[in-house]
């Protein structure tokens, strides 16, 4: 009998969001996992069992939260983490590991963040259907990419539906607006030289209250998400063209191409002609 399922994504051609791994697992007693440290958002949900999960906060403390059906929990890229199946009534857990740009904006609608881990469903039928939504990656493993794509979506759409922590949203003010027209205007301008003084000129707003509500909405800088947006950008470009990697760097918002290698090695661990050779 199988007790555990595991698929990997097939394609990176998506920056919003985008999964890269899903599974499914009934775990043996006492198994745990970790201590690790993921590159990528990694959600789980609990079907049966219970467990220990042991989460390093943004401060470093580490917290341990008893965990058990129709229960979740997020792991954060970056982040130091263990969980372990109880040794009666281990685990069975279904999984998604998945980024992009917008993934962390989502994730905090639902009351998800790296101090506040925990999902607890705001009604039975709305955790269940989460569920359900996750288990249909680990039974559609040979779907289209595109498909995969946009289950993400509706797996993101109902999880911040049926979050009991998520953030209520009331009437959408007009800075808000601006703000979102700031992300249009970085995805559509990071190819040339871009300052945050020009993005919070182009707003209307003060340049630290553009900086402050930046961080709420998005869940990161605007000088992080526009190094996101080109270092992300240029991995696509290193993986389905063979352009030279300073046309990439040029391409990408960087005419120095040493500052664009040190900045890529930063973000993903390698330099460009090495990734490049691992995901051609």
């Amino acid at each position: 009998m199988q007790n555990h399922v595991h698929a990997i994504f097939p394609n990176e051609n998506y920056l919003d969001f985008r999964p890269y791994q899903y599974g499914w697992e009934a775990c043996a007693p006492l198994h745990s996992f970790g201590p690790f440290v993921r590159n990528h958002f990694l959600f789980h949900y609990i079907i049966q069992g219970s467990g220990i999960l042991y989460s390093h906060a943004v401060n470093g403390e580490i917290h341990e939260y008893q965990l058990g059906k129709d229960q979740g929990f997020l792991i954060c890229p970056g982040q130091i983490n263990l969980y372990t199946a109880d040794e009666k009534h281990p685990w069975e857990y279904v999984w998604i590991e998945f980024d992009g740009m917008r993934v962390k904006e989502f994730l905090q609608k639902a009351g998800l963040t790296q101090d506040t881990p925990i999902y607890r469903p705001r009604s039975k039928e709305l955790g269940h259907k989460l569920c359900e939504r996750m288990l249909y990656f680990t039974e559609h493993t040979t779907s289209s990419s595109l498909h995969l794509v946009g289950q993400l979506a509706l797996f993101l759409d109902e999880l911040m539906e049926s979050s009991a922590n998520r953030k209520e949203q009331g009437e959408k003010k007009k800075h808000d607006y601006y703000i979102h027209e700031a992300v249009v205007y970085i995805q559509q301008n990071y190819q040339r030289e871009l300052s945050v003084d020009e993005v919070a000129n182009f707003c209307q707003l003060n340049r630290n209250y553009f900086s402050r509500r930046f961080i709420e909405l998005i869940g990161s800088t605007p000088q992080e998400f526009l190094i996101q947006q080109r270092l992300t950008s240029a991995a696509e470009l290193l993986r389905l063209t063979n352009l030279p990697i300073k046309n990439v760097a040029d391409q990408c918002g960087y005419p120095n191409q040493l500052h664009f290698s040190q900045a890529f090695k930063k973000y993903y661990g390698v330099s460009p002609k090495e990734w490049r050779r691992q995901n051609s």
